[in-house]
């Protein structure tokens, strides 16, 4: 069982993807388990054939126990891939765990997409009781949506809906946890710094005119680009902190924070956002808050960011701090876009202002590095053409 945040003890196992003698590789989406932040799609990090199915469906299985077996290329009767157990803090946990139990069936199911299986999920679908249009015969979302307009689709391909929700009382438990440990483990020192957007403003107009409506920018993913750029020059920020070392992130994987529906929050990492161009990434924005708020959210999203990033300016606030998320060293906020007076080449003006935050961990970094990073993410959004 892959580690999937510092708050995280277990998980349950809800569906199997594949069965004994499947050929999986690394980012194969192999199982869906239930934990305190939803249903997770847990990808797999090693390849070879599938030898064996240990935890059974509607298991509960700690942080760190067996769920499969796979050997190696070879086949079942190679070596068995050597993994270790993830620690609760792994950037990029494996699905393997120490070996222990004995093989259980997979549940029973037909090859099909994850967008199938969400949809599917969604509408009490049995994806196994319907032919499929994709490659090799697997279960395409267009057949799930095709299979609702049916009229004789009977009553056995209908079942009951796979919980996607999130239980809020067990959430709020967790993130009890994670930000007492966070405030309790953690020094924290916090820099504040006012950003002019007027020419980044002026910028995104001027895209946004020439956009259809679904292609158009919002302004947050100026505000996350700027911040993943800046990271690639003060990467004393970006990073985990375990076992008392600093570990740099092995690239900018930026923890998006979201607020769920019903309440609770999520901060799944958009990776290497500091390499997506503005579009790229704004797509990448809107299909994490959609599958974040649907429960489909995948384990490397979850288990692997560098650092988070929060914007509250939609909520009307001009200012947010942040708590660091424990593994990792920095947060970074920000408020609303406000007209706000401010001295322009000695005349004093109305500009959009924002202002942004930072916490540190000062057992990683110091004042003058977050005021390096402020300074960065400032000067980058007065240059929005090269975001």
């Amino acid at each position: 069982m892959p580690a999937l945040g510092a708050d995280m003890e277990s998980g349950t196992l809800v569906e199997w993807l594949i069965k004994p003698g499947d050929r999986v590789k690394r980012g194969d989406v192999v199982a869906v388990v239930e934990t305190q932040k939803g249903a997770i799609e847990i990808e797999i990090f090693d390849e070879g054939l599938v030898s064996e199915i240990v935890a059974p469906v509607g298991t509960k299985v700690p942080v760190g126990g067996l769920l499969a077996r796979i050997g190696g290329p070879a086949g079942p009767g190679a070596k068995q891939t050597p993994t270790p157990v993830p620690s609760r803090e792994a950037v990029a946990p494996s699905l393997m765990g120490a070996p222990s139990g004995r093989a259980m069936p997979t549940a029973p199911r037909g090859k099909a997409t994850p967008a199938a299986r969400r949809r599917a999920a969604e509408l009490g679908i049995d994806v196994g009781g319907l032919a499929g249009t994709g490659i090799k015969g697997a279960v395409t979302i267009d057949d799930v949506e095709a299979a609702v307009q049916q009229p004789a689709l009977s009553a056995m391909t209908r079942q009951p809906m796979r919980r996607t929700g999130f239980d809020l009382t067990e959430m709020r438990k967790a993130i009890a946890a994670a930000m007492g440990r966070s405030k309790r483990e953690i020094p924290h020192y916090y820099l504040n710094h006012t950003i002019d957007l007027g020419r980044a403003r002026g910028w995104l107009e001027q895209f946004n005119a020439a956009q259809s409506v679904p292609q158009r920018l919002l302004p947050a993913v100026l505000l996350l680009k700027a911040s993943a750029l800046a990271l690639r020059e003060v990467p004393q920020l970006n990073g985990t902190y375990t076992d008392g070392v600093f570990h740099p992130g092995d690239g900018v994987h930026v923890g998006w924070a979201i607020s769920l529906r019903g309440g609770g929050l999520i901060a799944p990492a958009i990776r290497d956002a500091d390499k997506m161009a503005l579009p790229a990434l704004m797509v990448a924005m809107r299909d994490l808050v959609g599958r974040a708020r649907s429960g489909g959210l995948r384990s490397s999203e979850l288990g692997s960011p560098t650092i988070t990033v929060t914007s509250l300016g939609d909520r009307g606030v001009e200012m947010v701090t942040g708590i660091i998320y424990p593994p990792q060293v920095a947060i970074i906020g920000f408020g609303m876009v406000s007209n706000r007076p401010w001295v322009v080449e000695g005349r004093i003006e109305a500009r959009p202002l924002v202002t942004a935050s930072l916490a540190g961990d000062h057992r990683v970094s110091d004042g003058h590095k977050g005021a390096l990073l402020l300074n960065a993410i400032s000067r980058l959004l007065q240059e929005p053409e090269t975001l």
